[in-house]
């Protein structure tokens, strides 16, 4: 996109040149700054298009190509794509947002440039929308992914509603060693990305960063964004699971500031710099692995006397000079120290001493919970939570299945997820 305006309805695209004129003296402004290639973007541009025809009489909506405009990007500190500006009169308002951008978060920075009554007046002229498809899958990981092209394939009318962006935990997986078909580890983001645009390319539709503001599994009813109502003649549930919270003093209150439950995310951070892990399984292990390419010590914390993740990457750690390994002790708090450091009050399991660790960060691996929330209560579930399904994945209400790491079974893995997409699929198209 060149230095030139243009205009396509409700929205502006506009160049570095354009700034000032546009932005800074164009009175009220949204501005979307975008990339190509960039699946948050293409999500962003299902809900900045609507609310542009929406709310455009009142508010300026621009778009703005980063990949075009960097040097005016780094000076305004724009730093990933998508990035939403609110301007009034040339001055920065509301807080930017970026990533997965939600329809919710987008109408609140809009009704801070307007009054209440105005507000109120646009919000009313929203008119609900309704849709039909063969297929809904709630959930955009492996699992969905797969049930969503094999049903596509099958000439099914598809969508995936994801609260999140599509690729599931495995975006989020920094080496995928173990996916048959490559011979060398896959940047877990990237299988996700291709399993997305193999998806796209089927046909398959997506409501992406979408607030579900209602569930009706018996009635195969689903409302996204509390505007548009999508009905469907099946039901796939492919919602994952979560990582698991410790439930500890301080571990809500610093979560996401020295406290994460993701190595990808925020292992980079941590160039030359102590940090704790809590866990000993499998993904502590190989997520510790990970964390040592940055940091420049280790602590696993874990609760038994033997790690248990499988025997290689157990080995692995323990001869990895930077990791150390605190047994049988398990966290009972956290806190910041005035230095900006983390702690963790450490609790010995025979003993019932305690002591405190301390480091630059936290990382918290103890396994996962199924993502049923909202779902109801009529769904069969196990001890744990899981939804249990017979072999061709059906749930115990009619046409709605369940796939992935919310099924009740012995094994998660991404290929068994994958498994569990397909089978459904099949069975739905037969």
């Amino acid at each position: 996109m060149s230095d030139t305006l243009v205009h396509a309805d409700a929205i502006t695209y506009i160049g570095a040149a354009e700034w000032d004129t546009a932005v800074l003296h164009g009175g009220k402004v949204i501005v979307d700054w975008y990339s190509s290639e960039c699946p948050p973007c293409e999500a962003l541009a299902m809900k900045f298009e609507p609310l542009a025809e929406l709310y455009g009489e009142d508010v300026r909506f621009l778009k703005i190509f980063r990949q075009e405009n960097r040097a005016l990007a780094d000076a305004l500190g724009v730093k990933s794509s998508p990035t939403i500006q609110f301007y009034a009169d040339g001055a920065e308002v509301a807080s930017r947002l970026t990533g997965g951008v939600k329809r919710a978060e987008l109408v609140a920075g809009l009704e801070t440039m307007l009054s209440p009554e105005r507000a109120q007046a646009i919000q009313r002229q929203q008119l609900p929308l309704e849709s039909e498809w063969d297929v809904l899958v709630l959930g955009g990981g492996p699992a969905g992914l797969t049930a969503a092209i094999y049903a596509a394939q099958a000439k099914m009318k598809v969508v995936i509603v994801d609260i999140a962006l599509p690729g599931g935990q495995v975006k989020t997986t920094h080496s995928v060693s173990n996916y048959p078909g490559f011979s060398k580890p896959m940047n877990g983001y990237m299988l996700a990305h291709e399993m997305h645009m193999q998806a796209e390319a089927q046909g398959v539709q997506f409501r992406s960063a979408a607030d579900v503001t209602d569930i009706d599994l018996h009635n195969k009813k689903l409302v996204v964004d509390g505007v548009e109502t999508l009905h469907a003649k099946k039901v796939i549930l492919a919602t994952g699971a979560s990582p698991r919270a410790l439930g500890i003093p301080g571990e809500k209150e610093f979560a996401g500031r020295g406290i994460s439950y993701c190595a990808t995310c925020d292992a980079k951070y941590y160039e030359g710099k102590e940090v704790i892990v809590i866990g000993g399984g499998n993904s502590a292990v190989e997520e510790s692995l990970f964390i040592t390419k940055f940091a420049s010590r280790l602590t696993m914390v874990h609760q038994l006397a033997e790690l248990t993740a499988n025997k290689v990457a157990a080995e692995h750690a323990k001869s990895d000079a930077k990791i150390s390994i605190r047994y049988l002790a398990e966290p009972r708090a956290f806190t910041r120290l005035d230095n900006g450091r983390m702690a963790v009050e450490v609790e010995d399991v025979t003993t019932n001493s305690r002591s405190r660790l301390e480091a630059d960060g936290i990382f918290v691996f103890v396994g996962m919970v199924p993502n049923t929330f909202g779902f109801g209560d009529d769904l069969v579930k196990d001890a744990w939570g899981y939804i249990k399904t017979d072999d061709d994945m059906r749930t115990s209400i009619p046409d709605v299945y369940a796939v992935g790491d919310l099924r009740s079974k012995r094994i998660r893995q991404l290929t068994t997820a994958v498994s569990d997409g397909t089978v459904a699929a099949v069975v739905i198209s037969q």
